[in-house]
């Protein structure tokens, strides 16, 4: 049986943040569980908390210490080379469009066959294989072109498709690279891949038009102005880095969770393999009870929630989907593993709440609060006890 494990970030995790965090999860899991598919689900950006009218509620809000626009794009470019189907997959959240009364094919199909047919030119290889590249780039677009993303994204594109095929090239790119680093070659200067990027952009043209070949010709797009909204914004030192990640995704998730919720079910839904074991940290774990008792996701047999509010919630009468004294439904993964520590003031028991399903495993980061939240990921007993539990 092929298992993956799909890893939930949790609250007032950005870019920088996540890559680390993630990077040291899928370190740990292939010494524990060689061979496993691991996908990450970052979602500080799509659904985490931002100010919309650039601090205006907040009192003595200073617009001084903006990052540069090249930091932002360096954050994004993270992100995909973890994973490459990210921006596929937020536009396959999209609704789909309508497919209308006319003859032939949608513009949503036609979309999918160019892309899924996607040959690369002589032109595109030889710049690959300058760096070496070119075996690479012909399994990245191979994997792209078969992915559940594509499938998913096509379908919400329009007729001109351009934000859609400008993911695709930018997956195809980011899966080059990561696969290539993976192999041990010497990663490429930014002004290098994005030259790379844009000669797969041009291919891709459609009605004379071609996509912009840089991250930030095609931040003006509306998935990477999502992509890139909060960074952009100016930086008030405490209270843009303190109080709006930490407060502000709790608050967005209490008031408008749905859009978190369907991104970790798309991320599941694209993992491959028989089984899958979700790992979720702090209000990530919170989002993934919420989701798997509203629904049933297929798969999904075993829960690992690390530093986790939802036994809080569910007893405070304030968890999303379910309220005491109602049960967990059937359908809910009945092997439920929750991790806390004592010092953590933000991770709380879940054996005694949810008493047939959940297995408390207690550990000491031996740190204060509030490290003590982020400090389980290199804690050996963590990894100990989750290795246990995978076996």
């Amino acid at each position: 049986m092929q298992r993956s494990v799909v890893f939930v970030h949790g609250t007032a995790v950005r870019e920088e943040s996540y890559n680390k965090t993630f990077a040291t999860v899928r370190s740990e899991l292939a010494g524990l569980q060689p061979g496993a598919e691991v996908r990450g689900c970052f979602w500080g950006r799509e659904a985490g908390a931002g100010l919309a009218l650039e601090g205006a509620s907040i009192p003595g809000y200073t617009d001084s210490g903006g990052g540069r626009k090249e930091d932002e794009d360096v954050a994004v470019w993270g992100v995909l080379y973890q994973d490459p189907g990210y921006e596929l997959r937020l536009l396959g959240l999209r609704p789909a469009v309508a497919s209308g009364m006319g003859r032939g094919q949608s513009p949503a199909q036609k979309l999918l066959d160019e892309l899924s047919g996607y040959v690369v030119s002589p032109r595109v290889r030889d710049a690959f294989a300058e760096h070496g590249l070119d075996s690479a780039l012909d399994r990245a677009v191979r994997t792209v072109a078969e992915s559940p993303e594509l499938r998913d994204a096509a379908a919400t594109a329009d007729e001109g498709g351009y934000e859609h095929r400008h993911a695709f090239a930018r997956a195809v790119v980011a899966a080059t690279l990561a696969e290539a680093a993976d192999q041990g070659v010497d990663s490429l200067e930014g002004l290098q891949r994005d030259a790379l990027l844009s000669l797969i952009s041009a291919e891709l043209r459609t009605k004379g038009r071609t996509l912009g070949g840089t991250v930030a010709k095609a931040a003006a797009t509306p998935a990477l102005l999502a992509l890139t909204r909060h960074a952009r914004r100016r930086r008030g030192k405490h209270n843009d880095d303190l109080i709006l990640p930490a407060v502000g995704d709790i608050l967005r998730y209490q008031a408008r969770g749905h859009a978190l919720r369907q991104l970790i079910k798309r991320t599941i839904e694209h993992a491959p393999g028989d089984a899958v074991t979700v790992i979720a940290h702090s209000l990530g774990g919170v989002a993934c009870v919420d989701l798997m008792v509203q629904e049933e996701v297929d798969r999904v047999d075993q829960l690992i929630t690390v530093g986790s509010q939802a036994p809080f919630f569910y007893e405070a009468g304030a968890l999303v989907s379910l309220e005491h004294p109602h049960p967990l439904p059937r359908h809910f993964p009945q092997r439920w593993l929750n991790i806390y520590d004592r010092r953590d003031l933000l991770s709380f028991r879940a054996a005694q709440v949810f008493s047939t399903i959940a297995t408390d495993h207690e550990v000491d980061n031996r740190q204060p609060f509030p490290f003590a939240h982020s400090a389980y990921w290199s804690n050996h007993k963590v990894w100990d006890a989750v290795g246990t539990w995978l076996s």
